[in-house]
């Protein structure tokens, strides 16, 4: 099967310093892929070329055969990539259910309209709803998005995300900033979206228990460079892996 999105020599330098360096990388459509590494491996910059914020100083992003690195990242979200922090037009004085029928309607190319046929409305309402059960936010459907708490508001944001429509999710450490009692919320949210087998996504995240959970297969990055890949299985055995900085897999990332 030929891959989804792929990049060629991907490098990126600030400086003198190279941050990304030289990756070779590919998913296949409908696959789970995690990235791991330390601090300063480069997992964000990277997300970063994938999403379109920022452009490789060498090499080339792939998108389904199609050469997107000159693409913005509102371009790349139109030809099927959404990166979750791209969705910052949550209004915290709607409700949740309005902050995502308005996603729902942005994709479907339709802006408010008082004169619109009210059916058009209640289509993308029950679209809405189908989101909202999907992230498991079905019951804070009326409440207003700014009196969710942050699991909420994450699950909120994943919402909004997948009424864009996208084929693929890059998930930047969704986990970040929860409660200990808020993350099986959302590693369930996950599981229900994979389970679903509609899309392709990739995550970066510092918990293992959750990447060899939900994994298909794992990338590691190292120093700005491609350490290895593969099932986390083999991840988890691979020495150089485990020499290199298993120790460091939980401490929060700077990169």
């Amino acid at each position: 099967m030929n891959p989804i999105l792929q990049t060629k020599d991907v490098t990126i330098a600030f400086g003198g310093h190279v941050a990304v360096n030289s990756v070779n990388f590919s998913v296949e459509p409908y696959h789970f892929k995690s990235i791991i590494g330390p601090n300063g491996a480069g997992k964000t910059t990277f997300f970063n070329l994938l999403s379109g914020q920022l452009k490789p100083t060498n090499g080339e992003v792939i998108w389904k055969g199609e050469d997107i690195t000159k693409f913005s990242p509102m371009k790349r979200t139109r030809k099927g990539i959404g990166r979750s922090f791209q969705i910052t037009n949550v209004f915290p004085n709607l409700t949740v259910l309005e902050n995502v029928r308005l996603a729902v309607q942005s994709q479907r190319g339709v802006r408010y309209n008082m004169l619109s046929h009210f059916m058009h409305f209640k289509e993308f309402e029950e679209r809405s709803l189908e989101l909202l059960e999907t992230v498991l936010l079905d019951d804070k459907a009326q409440a207003l998005a700014k009196n969710l708490a942050h699991g909420e508001k994450r699950k909120l944001e994943i919402a909004m995300l997948l009424a864009l429509e996208t084929e693929m999710l890059l998930l930047d450490e969704p986990t970040a900033g929860m409660s200990i009692e808020e993350v099986p919320a959302i590693l369930e949210v996950i599981k229900l979206i994979k389970a679903k087998g509609d899309r392709t996504i990739i995550l970066i995240e510092h918990k293992m228990d959750m990447i060899l959970d939900l994994s298909d297969s794992v990338t590691v990055l190292f120093n700005g460079k491609l350490l290895a890949d593969g099932t986390p299985d083999e991840i988890m055995k691979n020495e150089t892996v485990q020499s290199a900085y298993l120790g460091g897999l939980y401490d929060d990332d700077a990169s």
